[in-house]
């Protein structure tokens, strides 16, 4: 039975229970309520698939004892309410897709759920209250499990092991502590998205995440690692996504990223990171901050942000493939690799710095972002920035750069924010930015610009914190008048005043019969104004 997005309100018929040929039940997706009881389920001993997704009103309500009717192959019923952790899943040997994320489920996992099936390849109990320290035993031992997602939860204790068919492990955004088992690449050779962010762990980076050739996804951002990033993960040369984030990681940039040439995003900002930006990186396209670079079209998000690195940002910047084509950009499709696995966990979701805040994206494929911000970067202002035609946010601010902003800066077309603040950048800022009609936030505070800020298209939409701390820059939204800017405005008015005067006189003199009647009228007015004061002094008498 198909019921699944009609936008269906109300309770679940309790007779629903008596259909007992019934093998497939789907409400999924719709605004159903109510109490879901054991009568609901009293007969529906053939039921192996049930789907309940994504009715938040519904509450299962039934006793730790309960033993189902059915053997499900199929269950979810994530986003409904089911309270404490389901025992009766115990009963279910023939699982192999179970969602019970976002359900409210509290407590800790009991023992014999690990038993639930050997069949089980999908295991999503994410966003629940699950918690206790023993919770994720150090083993997982479900031989056919490909998927399993535990994030969000309230779980202590080591990193576990998935076991060795494992696909995806998501563990993030706990209370994991310990180090990341130094044998995870050597024994989950088959592992393509490991995703460990937003929890407590500590210590180095594996050296075995090199055998795992087949990862596409590292997020362990969020975390206390320490150490250098570990040479081997260049190996890893099927990756898109390396974040790496907000660690304490520590030592240069390596060479051998150069081979990643798969690289969509990389984040590697608030770590203790120092050096030059290599110049081996001949293969990676991450917005020209490499030299030599040419050869890869992939990389669209980089972010090296708060770290200790040095050096300039080399001419060839405006050679990041990626960002050069706006239309390259907005109709790329997504790789097979996201769509292959979408209807199990969220792989498009990203924070990108930008317009001065942490913003999330859902559709991060099309997202261009290069952020480079607090760091030690010397130079003039790259004017093969203007190359990138697609790139739509720009984040130089608290570095070194000195120079001047390109004319050329208006050929993006596409950009949305641009922060150059606390830099040296000097020299007016250019006029052709009024065209920039996508850009929403501008920071160019604290630098060496002087002169008029251009006061027309979206220039005229930003405020003054934008322009701050340029003491020789002058115009609205600023305080500070441009010189000639009040005389000229005085200018204005008085010549519209003599144009008026003299424009009467001109007409007067060249159409008489206008003269004429124009001071007739005059003299009425005059006449009229004298007999009404006349009346009235005559009157206060």
């Amino acid at each position: 039975m198909w019921l699944a997005q009609n936008e269906l309100n109300g309770s679940l018929p309790v007779s629903f229970g008596q259909l007992s040929t019934l093998v497939f039940l789907d409400v999924s997706w719709n605004c159903l309520t109510g109490i879901l009881s054991k009568q609901h389920f009293s007969k529906l001993s053939k039921l192996y698939v049930l789907r309940m997704e994504g009715n938040s009103g519904l509450v299962l309500n039934v006793s730790s004892t309960w033993i189902p009717p059915f053997q499900l192959c199929y269950l979810n019923m994530a986003s409904c309410n089911l309270g404490p952790f389901p025992t009766w899943l115990k009963f279910q040997k023939n699982l192999f897709y179970l969602d019970m994320s976002n359900a409210n489920i509290s407590g800790s996992i009991p023992n014999r759920f690990w038993n639930i099936s050997s069949g089980l390849e999908n295991l999503n109990l994410s966003s629940n209250q699950l918690q206790g320290p023993l919770c994720l035993p150090k083993q997982l031992n479900m031989t056919s499990l490909v998927f399993i997602d535990f994030s969000s939860n309230l779980f202590k204790g080591p990193v576990p092991l998935p076991n060795s068919n494992c696909c995806l492990l998501d563990l993030s955004n706990n209370t994991l502590f310990g180090s990341i088992p130094p044998n995870i690449g050597e024994s989950n050779l088959d592992l393509e998205f490991l995703y460990l962010s937003d929890n407590q762990i500590t210590g180095n980076i594996p050296k075995s995440i090199g055998y795992m050739s087949n990862l596409k996804m590292i997020d362990n951002s969020r975390n206390s690692l320490t150490g250098s990033i570990p040479s081997s993960i260049s190996n890893c040369s099927g990756l898109f996504t390396l974040n790496l984030g907000q660690n304490n990681l520590s030592g240069a940039i390596l060479n051998s990223f150069a081979q990643l040439n798969r690289l969509q995003v990389l984040h590697l900002n608030k770590n203790m990171l120092s050096g030059e930006l290599p110049l081996s990186f001949q293969n990676l396209s991450i917005g020209g901050l490499l030299y030599g670079l040419s050869n890869l079209t992939s990389l669209q998000i980089l972010d090296l942000a708060e770290n200790n690195l040095s050096g300039s940002i080399p001419s060839t910047l405006g050679d990041l493939m990626a960002t050069s084509d706006k239309h390259n950009i907005r109709h790329k499709h997504i790789p097979s690799v996201y769509e292959r696995h979408e209807d199990y966990f969220d792989l498009d979701k990203l924070i990108v710095k930008a317009k001065g805040q942490d913003l999330e994206y859902a559709e991060f494929l099309y997202i261009v972002s290069i952020d480079l911000s607090s760091n030690n970067f010397i130079g003039e202002f790259p004017k093969e920035i203007t190359k990138l035609h697609g790139l739509i946010f720009l984040n130089l601010s608290r570095n070194h750069i000195n120079g001047l902003i390109p004319q050329d800066i208006s050929m993006l077309h596409e950009l949305s924010s641009l922060d150059l603040s606390c830099n040296n950048i000097y020299g007016i800022i250019p006029s052709s930015m009024s065209s920039l009609t996508f850009l929403s936030y501008l920071d160019l505070s604290n630098n060496n610009f002087s002169g008029n800020i251009p006061s027309t298209g979206q220039m005229t939409t930003f405020n003054a914190s934008a322009f701050g701390g340029n003491p020789q820059l002058c115009g609205r939204p600023l305080v500070a008048h441009c010189q000639g800017e009040d005389l000229d405005q005085g200018k204005g008015i008085g010549l519209g005043f003599v144009v008026g005067i003299l424009g009467q006189f001109f007409v007067l003199v060249i159409k008489k019969p206008w003269c004429v009647a124009y001071f007739n009228l005059v003299d009425k007015i005059v006449d009229k104004s004298l007999y009404v004061a006349e009346k009235m002094k005559k009157h206060s008498w």
